[in-house]
């Protein structure tokens, strides 16, 4: 099943699991957005009513673009401009996408193990380091004689 959204100007094609960048949206609801829906498929060449249907998604991140470069030039008169840009964006996963009754929603993704510490092996290391060797400072360097013109000069 697929559905086409709007976010942002303009339409994006959208099915379950599907990651997107749209322009920023404000999150202020927990990281769930919904969007409004413009048609649904639940196969390809059908379009469903989209009047029950609805789009939900989870944010994932947000960031900016990469740069781009505005160049204003005026020929003969000596006028250049350079300016750059990036645009906000937010990506957001597509979780479910339910229409005439029917949701389709999207697998949940694994969960990131954390790794443990080596909490021993970094305890003893800097212990073993301090009662072996110590670096000895650096000297620093012997500063040049003055030049003896300078010193004729006087």
């Amino acid at each position: 099943m697929y559905a086409v959204i709007r976010a942002g100007g303009k339409q994006y094609r959208v099915a379950p699991g599907d990651v997107i960048r749209v322009e920023k949206l404000g999150t202020g609801t927990d990281g769930q957005v919904e969007f409004p829906v413009v048609a649904v498929s639940s196969a390809e060449g059908q379009v469903a009513n989209e009047a029950g249907a609805r789009v939900v998604g989870e944010v994932v991140g947000e960031g900016r673009g990469a740069k781009v470069l505005v160049f204003h030039y005026k020929r003969k008169k000596q006028y250049k401009k350079l300016r750059g840009h990036r645009q906000e964006y937010t990506a957001v996963r597509i979780t479910e996408i339910a229409a005439g009754g029917q949701s389709f929603k999207a697998p949940e993704l694994p969960k990131k193990e954390v790794k443990p510490r080596k909490v021993k092996a970094a305890a003893e290391a800097p212990a073993e380091e301090a009662k072996t060797a110590k670096a000895p400072a650096k000297k620093a360097a012997p500063k040049k004689a003055a030049k003896k013109s300078a010193a004729k000069k006087k």
